[in-house]
């Protein structure tokens, strides 16, 4: 973990009101270079919020965001991708029909042409997609296998995989080990351990305080839409976590 240089990523004093409602009183969120940052809180903590706010599905009510040391406006996800920031929802966005490479590719294709006659460029998206994913420790059948045909954690891989490809800085995984088995959880955190050795840093989204334990470096809680603190692992426990999580202990 490097915490030395100028934060990825700075939300100072957020806040976000829908109406009369407040969902987020003032929150700090940082995220350092090459470091996994928990975002935990019960739900409806504001999480959500946060992390759409960071991705520009929403825009904050006050506050300032800095991304790499510069203020920024994030009005939409085209400008959260454009700086670098991917997502990994926890529904993970592929489509099942189409093939791992058509996923991996998907808004993004390569694209080649004769005169008027415009072709996708299959083979070397195949190659592209399974080198990619090989670089980061991901081994798949076949590029050209349905993305229907794969379990929830290779599903987890491919969202990850794309997302590193395509050059982000910041990765953000929404509840990623959701569901998954204990074999394939193993998996997807080693790939989140994987990325951040890449350089990338990353935000792991979760309740689950025991998966998220086993990779971040970093914890921010947050409680009924405001900051509780932010910690570094060698600060808390699991028992600790969950304790401020739920209000038994304050910061």
């Amino acid at each position: 973990m490097d915490t030395s240089d100028t934060p990825v990523v700075f939300m100072q004093n957020i806040v976000k009101r829908f109406g009369t409602v407040t969902a987020l009183d003032g929150v700090d969120f940082t995220v350092h270079p090459r470091e996994v940052a928990a975002l935990v809180g019960d739900n409806g903590a504001g999480k959500s919020t946060l992390i759409k706010i960071l991705t520009g599905v929403h825009t904050p009510t006050g506050g300032q965001i800095y991304f790499e040391g510069s203020p920024v406006q994030i009005r939409s996800p085209q400008d959260a991708r454009a700086l670098g920031i991917e997502t990994v929802y926890q529904d993970l966005a592929l489509v099942d029909l189409m093939s791992i490479t058509r996923n991996f590719f998907l808004g993004r294709e390569l694209v080649g042409g004769i005169g008027l006659i415009r072709f996708l460029k299959l083979r070397r998206m195949d190659e592209q997609t399974r080198t990619s994913l090989s670089d980061i420790g991901i081994e798949v059948r076949a590029p050209t296998e349905k993305v229907e045909k794969l379990s929830g954690g290779e599903r987890q891989s491919i969202a990850i995989g794309r997302a590193l490809h395509f050059g982000a800085k910041l990765l953000i995984l929404d509840e990623p080990t959701s569901a998954l088995s204990v074999g394939e959880t193993r998996k997807v955190l080693n790939y989140t351990l994987n990325a951040k050795e890449r350089g990338l840093s990353v935000i792991f989204i979760t309740h689950n305080i025991h998966h998220v334990y086993m990779v971040a470096d970093r914890y921010t809680i947050i409680r009924h839409g405001k900051l509780v603190g932010n910690y570094l692992k060698s600060e808390l426990t699991e028992t600790d976590i969950a304790d401020l999580i739920t209000g038994v202990r304050e910061s």
